[in-house]
């Protein structure tokens, strides 16, 4: 039998940044994809995803011409059979989680890289690939092979585990020191609108960035501080600049918790006090957490966290707070009484 799991991700600074080869700092929590397969005696894949309670059987004779958008089963085998890599042994296959489903939290990136890792497996050469390659091939098979407007971030942080500064451009990661304090997660209720919100965010976001670049040649986006802002606007025509402005400050913002996180201590006040501004230009500027939620960030910062944000692409989806102990029991219970689905303590978790 083989058995494999991949964790949920938080994106706490950078959000819509990664498809504008700006950097993003993510983590891996304690919430996870399991896949489990016993050999059977056919060549053929039966998948049975227990929580959705939907079936799927794939002969692995098949050559997967036509691939519906988001089979990540079939696109995962299209791509690693590329890498030269054959299944010929079918397998009887449970697939269940407890990762919110549609909710910003990459349930389906985490399935992308559990699924990698079961097939490596299965052909015994798990122990030979790195985290970051898997990474690299789960972003292809969810983003590249569906054309979707997506960046690296989700694959690269489940396939690698714990708190990940990721400099986009370059496809590189730095670990930081997973010092949130304690989290709270809330469920709104809503579906997010991953599509709709990341496809406008990521071409009003590059628009605005090339028109800068259009006027100044050696203007650096990965160089940019606060002054950059005032200084290249009159550069951007009116329906990017709430972009651009998400762009700049979005950047500032990760920079400084990057520094904070790469230090010996955190500010868990000045933390907070970031991640809400962060979330204010998510709110604002990019424009993509509904009203219901943002009355329940509201809530959760009156009942004692520190800090607050929607998690993901947004339109719908999860929300993430920085608490104490002492506040924690009183956060979850604002969530809920605001409307949330339900809240819940997570916690981040090491490199799986």
């Amino acid at each position: 039998m083989i058995q494999v799991k991949a964790p949920a991700r938080i994106c706490f600074f950078g959000d819509h940044q990664d498809y504008l080869d700006l950097p993003v700092i993510a983590g891996t929590i304690n919430r996870y994809i399991y896949i489990e397969g016993t050999p059977n005696s056919t060549t053929n894949l039966f998948l049975q995803f227990i929580d959705i309670d939907k079936d799927m059987s794939i002969d692995l004779n098949e050559q997967l011409n036509t691939i519906h958008n988001e089979d990540y089963i079939r696109s995962v085998l299209v791509v690693l059979r590329k890498q030269g890599f054959h299944f010929t042994q079918g397998y009887d296959i449970k697939i269940w989680g407890d990762i919110p489903i549609n909710a910003g939290v990459s349930s389906s990136s985490a399935l992308v890289v559990a699924w990698i890792r079961f097939l490596l497996t299965a052909t015994n050469q798990d122990q030979d690939i790195s985290d970051i390659q898997i990474g690299q091939w789960a972003y292809e098979a969810e983003v590249t092979y569906f054309n979707q407007p997506g960046g690296l971030m989700d694959q690269y942080t489940i396939a690698q585990g714990g708190l990940l500064y990721i400099d986009t451009l370059k496809a590189e990661t730095q670990r930081l020191r997973a010092d949130f304090g304690s989290l709270v997660i809330a469920e709104s209720g809503i579906a997010k609108q991953t599509l709709t919100v990341l496809q406008n965010a990521k071409t009003y976001g590059r628009a605005a960035i090339a028109e800068v670049q259009k006027n100044v040649p050696n203007f650096n986006m990965q160089e940019a501080g606060e002054e950059a802002y005032k200084e290249y606007l009159k550069y951007v025509s009116k329906p990017y600049q709430a972009h651009w402005y998400a762009a700049v400050y979005n950047f500032v913002l990760t920079q400084n918790a990057k520094a904070m996180l790469s230090s010996s201590t955190t500010d868990h006040v000045t933390l907070g006090k970031w991640m809400n501004a962060h979330q204010v230009i998510l709110q604002e500027r990019i424009q993509n957490t509904p009203e219901v939620m943002q009355k329940q960030i509201k809530a959760a910062l009156q009942a004692g966290a520190l800090g607050a944000k929607i998690i993901g692409s947004g339109g719908g989806g999860c929300m993430v707070a920085m608490v104490s102990e002492a506040t924690k029991e009183k956060v979850i219970l604002a969530f809920l009484k605001a409307g949330a689905k339900k809240a819940y303590e997570i916690t981040l978790t090491n490199n799986e």
